[in-house]
């Protein structure tokens, strides 16, 4: 619910990873970018695989009934501006290798419905994250004028995004593509935001434990606050997931999703 360095190395607990600068250098898709290690004890391992069942039929249910309302959406895009319904966009995603002992950072192709212009110019939102990150808030004020604490960090008036586009964003429309990468088994339904790899390459080793579990569409920061949170809050609910992961939290967070969206709260 919420739109690209120099190699080194940098030590976490036992392992050994890329720093995250190289991450953002990553070009080819199935590429390894960097390794985190998180143990996995039995019972996580069945959760991993019960989650993943979970995602796979939530995501078959649900495209099943929105599809309608895909097709909708698609058609209002196309006659609203030039260019494609979808959206693809580089993203950055944690993936369990070596029979559940370490995870692996890498790109994938996250899908959206378009929200702006064709080739819209990223670097504002470059700015912005960068800003985000570095808890700049002169920076910030300067994208959101007129905003104050408790309101969405979004750019305000972004010239950007189209009139049906920011409709799609209020009410999260625009992230129905995505049960297509849960479906493949790129994204799940619930976790942390799979980030862009300029916003990896900003990390430090604790923001990095946030990618030590499936991305999702949905998650505890976002049924929390959605995009009137400053980036500590993000971090420390995407960790607290991490660390309390269960399908009965999974489902508490679908279930809070709807009306959290449907309250547009922290989306404008």
């Amino acid at each position: 619910m919420g739109d690209h360095g120099a190699p080194g190395t940098a030590s976490l607990g036992s392992s050994t990873l890329i720093a995250p600068a190289a991450v953002a250098g990553a070009r080819a898709a199935d590429s390894t970018a960097t390794r985190l290690s998180r143990r996995h004890g039995a019972p996580r391992l069945r959760y991993l695989v019960a989650k993943r069942c979970l995602d796979i039929v939530g995501a078959c249910v649900l495209l099943v009934l929105v599809s309608p309302l895909l097709a909708a959406v698609a058609i209002a895009i196309r006659l609203d501006s030039r260019g494609p319904a979808l959206f693809g966009q580089q993203r950055i995603r944690g993936r369990r290798i070596d029979g559940g002992t370490d995870w692996a950072l890498e790109t994938f192709r996250l899908y959206k419905f378009r929200t702006m212009v064709a080739d819209a110019d990223p670097s504002l939102h470059r700015h912005y994250i960068e800003a985000y990150i570095a808890r700049d808030e002169t920076a910030l004020a300067a994208l959101r004028p007129g905003r104050g604490n408790g309101e969405s960090y979004r750019p305000l008036r972004d010239p950007r995004v189209t009139r049906v586009g920011a409709v799609l964003r209020k009410l999260s429309l625009d992230e129905l593509p995505q049960l297509w990468n849960v479906l493949r088994g790129d994204m799940s339904l619930v976790g942390p935001r799979p980030p862009l790899p300029y916003e990896v390459a900003l990390y430090g080793e604790r923001e990095l434990q946030r990618l030590t579990t499936p991305q999702g569409i949905t998650g505890l920061a976002q049924v929390r606050g959605r995009c009137s949170i400053g980036f500590d809050d993000l971090v420390r609910y995407d960790l607290e997931y991490v660390a309390s992961q269960s399908v009965w939290l999974d489902l508490r967070v679908l279930a809070l999703t709807l009306p959290v969206v449907l309250s547009r709260r922290g989306a404008d």
